[in-house]
């Protein structure tokens, strides 16, 4: 049985008499650290261990907006996407068909793509890893020289040559430390038909 029939059966577990009634854990208590206090456990060593994970690479992009966020106008003449690079993506849920992703609280990127309401993942592929780098800095026109077509729900860019694009709208925000996990809804997906590999992201580098 693949993943998607073992969740299958998981759903229908939980949905069935026998399942034992779902009771929802206590908030935890969260908070920053203080000045005066020292870090459970040190930035440079957090990074250093998390990096042997290896994740997959995707860019999540959006439409244009127009630039007030209390403005219902259509985006401005000229108005650019926005769109910038993930590893930090996943599916989350089968029934409803769910995906996550999270983003740093500073990123300029993220108040467009929440204005928009409407994004789009694009999974990116071995040979990408220009292209990742590209939406991976800051202020610079991300989409100069990309190719990219309108997805079929959210009209966000999508991106030519990757494995997969998942269409979504923002389903929900939680806080999570320093960094947004956004839930969105699936309601369109594709994946190309080649036999390409994945990008990869290990220890700081591609793969």
């Amino acid at each position: 049985m693949g993943h998607a029939g073992m969740a299958a059966a998981a759903v229908r577990y939980l949905r069935s008499a026998d399942a034992p009634p779902v009771a929802a854990l206590p908030r935890p208590a969260l908070r920053c650290v203080g000045e005066d206090e020292r870090a459970p456990v040190p930035q440079a060593e957090f990074r250093r261990v998390l990096g042997n994970f290896a994740s997959g690479v995707a860019v999540v992009t959006a439409p244009a907006t127009a630039v007030d966020p209390q403005s219902a106008a259509a985006a401005p003449q000229g108005a650019a996407p926005a769109g910038f690079a993930c590893q930090s993506f996943s599916s989350l849920s089968l029934d409803p068909p769910l995906v996550a992703f999270m983003v740093g609280r500073t990123s300029t990127t993220w108040p467009r793509i929440a204005r928009a309401g409407v994004f789009c993942v694009n999974v990116l592929s071995a040979g990408q890893g220009e292209l990742c780098r590209a939406f991976a800095v800051s202020g610079a026109d991300k989409f100069a020289g990309v190719t990219y077509d309108a997805a079929p729900v959210s009209g966000s860019p999508r991106l030519a040559g990757t494995l997969a694009w998942i269409d979504c709208t923002i389903h929900t925000v939680h806080t999570g430390g320093d960094h947004l996990i956004v839930v969105g809804r699936v309601d369109a997906l594709g994946a190309s038909e080649g036999d390409e590999a994945p990008l990869l992201f290990h220890k700081g580098r591609f793969l």
